[in-house]
């Protein structure tokens, strides 16, 4: 491996490690945050702080809820479209004679 291969992996694997700390850290500083025992008049704060998290996201995680409800409700709208488009077709093929548009044409028979 040369040598600028070697740095390249090294400072990628040190990023990576780097960030994977960070993100712990991070998440335990939050939670001791809403964990932790306060002074009162801080920790009327703190509460406020954990509880507008909180209800953010729930909210957040609510709407997605009901944006996936109504992805299953699309979905679902459109597969019994297609459904009924498929027997229509069926209805007509028997009632019509209908044939590809050129490619029976091409092949010898």
């Amino acid at each position: 491996m040369s040598r600028a291969a070697k740095l390249t992996l090294v400072g990628t694997s040190l990023f990576a490690v780097g960030t994977v700390f960070f993100v712990h850290f991070q998440q335990q500083s939050e939670k001791a945050v809403c964990t932790s025992p306060c002074p009162p008049f801080y920790l009327q704060y703190s509460l406020a702080i954990c509880n507008i998290s909180a209800n953010a996201i729930q909210q957040a995680m609510h709407k997605g809820v009901i944006r996936d409800v109504e992805q299953q409700r699309v979905k679902k709208e459109r597969q019994l479209d297609f459904e009924m488009q498929k027997a229509l077709e069926e209805e007509y093929r028997k009632v019509q004679n209908v044939r590809d548009g050129g490619a029976a044409l091409d092949k010898p028979r």
